[in-house]
């Protein structure tokens, strides 16, 4: 099982999941598709099916291009919303692609029909996937439009937090540097996020995607999935999970990561008007 990480838009991520033996493939959250077919042809391989995580512009509105060129595309998903829809999951039920298998795995709250998706192959070597969608993010979680903090602790504790630690993490937007720059501010003594910061800011730098992670790590740092740990408990002045989790929530939404400061000296030329000459229109 191979997955091709394919950025698009501002900061979206779609996925290209390649079964290698038969060269079929399903595409993840369709928000660019002439995009995703140029990768499709690089690749030499079958377009069979769509997999739609949530009904949101920036990860469905591909779908109905997609299906007006190729009719035989199978588009599936939880939410009436989503567009082109022909097969509605549910929560559990298993789809399977030649070798690859999915399970659907149904997380309302960022959206009341959000749906991730994990697969794995049978007998192979290659650790399982989820693809989160806007539920589980790299050092963060979703935004709770339509759903509740209890919604959310059920997804990332029971459903996606109970899969087993080596599923890498495929998620919907590139958030990791501005994750994990409220993570440190939750734990500042955490070295698990200060070196997973620290990395992140390289890959930003050289735009690269830092998507996988695993579940395991997310354990670390996520600040989301640590609601029982007792200097997160601290920062948000709570005890109970769903309640660690709702504060946490109202904290992110509110949260500016630090801006650049200039230094002592440049900001004594900005005051003396050194840089003035060079900032007059032409």
């Amino acid at each position: 099982m191979k997955v091709k990480v394919i950025s698009v838009l501002e900061d979206n991520y779609m996925y290209l999941v390649i079964e290698e033996n038969t060269k079929e493939a399903v595409a993840v959250d369709v928000a660019v598709p002439k995009r995703l077919l140029e990768i499709v042809r690089k690749e030499g391989v079958t377009l069979k099916a769509i997999l739609t995580t949530h009904h949101h512009w920036d990860h469905a509105r591909g779908n109905e291009e997609l299906v007006k060129m190729h009719p035989e595309l199978q588009v599936y998903g939880a939410d009436e919303r989503i567009g082109a829809l022909t097969h509605k999951v549910t929560h559990s039920e298993e789809l399977k692609f030649g070798d690859i298998n999915v399970r659907c795995l149904f997380t309302p709250c960022h959206t009341s029909g959000h749906m991730c998706y994990f697969m794995w192959e049978e007998n192979s070597p290659d650790a399982p996937a989820v693809f989160s969608g806007d539920t589980l993010f790299i050092g963060g979680c979703g935004k709770f439009f339509e759903g509740t903090a209890e919604q959310m602790y059920r997804n990332l504790t029971e459903i996606l937090g109970a899969l087993p630690e080596e599923t890498k993490v495929f998620c919907g937007h590139e958030y990791t540097v501005r994750n994990l720059k409220f993570a440190l501010k939750v734990e500042p003594e955490n070295e698990t996020v200060k070196k997973k910061l620290a990395w992140a800011k390289l890959r930003d730098d050289e735009d690269l995607p830092t998507v996988p992670s695993t579940l395991q790590e997310e354990f670390h740092y996520n600040p989301f999935l640590r609601v029982s740990e007792e200097a997160v408990q601290k920062f948000t002045g709570k005890t109970d999970p769903v309640d660690v989790l709702r504060a946490l929530r109202t904290e992110k939404d509110n949260f500016r990561k630090p801006k650049e400061r200039l230094n002592p000296q440049a900001m004594l030329a900005f005051e003396w008007g050194l840089f003035s000459p060079f900032m007059e229109k032409k």
